[in-house]
Protein backbone atom coordinates (compact mmCIF):
# COMPACT_ATOMS: atom_id res chain seq x y z
CA UNK A 1 0.00 0.00 0.00
CA UNK A 2 1.33 3.44 -0.91
CA UNK A 3 0.99 6.20 1.70
CA UNK A 4 2.02 9.83 2.18
CA UNK A 5 3.32 11.43 5.41
CA UNK A 6 4.06 15.10 6.02
CA UNK A 7 6.65 16.41 8.49
CA UNK A 8 7.22 20.05 9.47
CA UNK A 9 10.03 21.93 11.16
CA UNK A 10 10.25 25.56 12.25
CA UNK A 11 13.49 27.22 11.13
CA UNK A 12 15.29 29.88 13.17
CA UNK A 13 18.16 32.09 12.05
CA UNK A 14 21.59 30.52 12.71
CA UNK A 15 20.07 27.19 13.81
CA UNK A 16 19.08 25.76 10.43
CA UNK A 17 21.67 22.97 10.26
CA UNK A 18 20.59 21.63 13.66
CA UNK A 19 16.92 21.86 12.71
CA UNK A 20 17.47 20.06 9.39
CA UNK A 21 19.35 17.29 11.20
CA UNK A 22 16.42 16.99 13.63
CA UNK A 23 13.99 16.75 10.71
CA UNK A 24 16.15 14.07 9.05
CA UNK A 25 16.22 12.12 12.31
CA UNK A 26 12.43 12.34 12.68
CA UNK A 27 11.89 11.06 9.15
CA UNK A 28 14.44 8.25 9.55
CA UNK A 29 12.86 7.16 12.84
CA UNK A 30 9.44 7.15 11.15
CA UNK A 31 10.77 5.00 8.29
CA UNK A 32 12.25 2.54 10.77
CA UNK A 33 9.30 2.40 13.17
CA UNK A 34 6.70 2.02 10.41
CA UNK A 35 8.78 -0.64 8.65
CA UNK A 36 8.71 1.25 5.36
CA UNK A 37 9.62 -1.11 2.52
CA UNK A 38 10.36 1.52 -0.11
CA UNK A 39 10.56 5.29 -0.24
CA UNK A 40 9.00 6.43 -3.51
CA UNK A 41 9.75 10.11 -3.14
CA UNK A 42 10.74 12.76 -0.63
CA UNK A 43 10.41 16.46 -1.27
CA UNK A 44 10.99 19.63 0.72
CA UNK A 45 9.40 23.02 0.41
CA UNK A 46 9.79 26.10 2.56
CA UNK A 47 7.17 28.28 4.18
CA UNK A 48 7.57 32.04 4.39
CA UNK A 49 6.22 34.83 6.54
CA UNK A 50 4.47 37.97 5.32
CA UNK A 51 7.88 39.56 4.55
CA UNK A 52 9.00 36.65 2.37
CA UNK A 53 11.51 35.32 4.90
CA UNK A 54 11.83 31.54 5.23
CA UNK A 55 10.38 30.40 8.53
CA UNK A 56 9.80 26.68 8.14
CA UNK A 57 10.16 23.59 6.04
CA UNK A 58 7.68 20.93 5.01
CA UNK A 59 8.92 17.47 3.98
CA UNK A 60 6.53 15.12 2.21
CA UNK A 61 7.40 11.43 2.09
CA UNK A 62 5.65 9.02 -0.25
CA UNK A 63 6.33 5.43 0.75
CA UNK A 64 5.23 1.82 0.52
CA UNK A 65 4.54 -0.47 3.47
Amino acid sequence: MIKVKTFTQKLEIMKTITELKALDLEVNLFIESEKVKRVISASDTTTTNDKGMTMGIIRVLTYEV
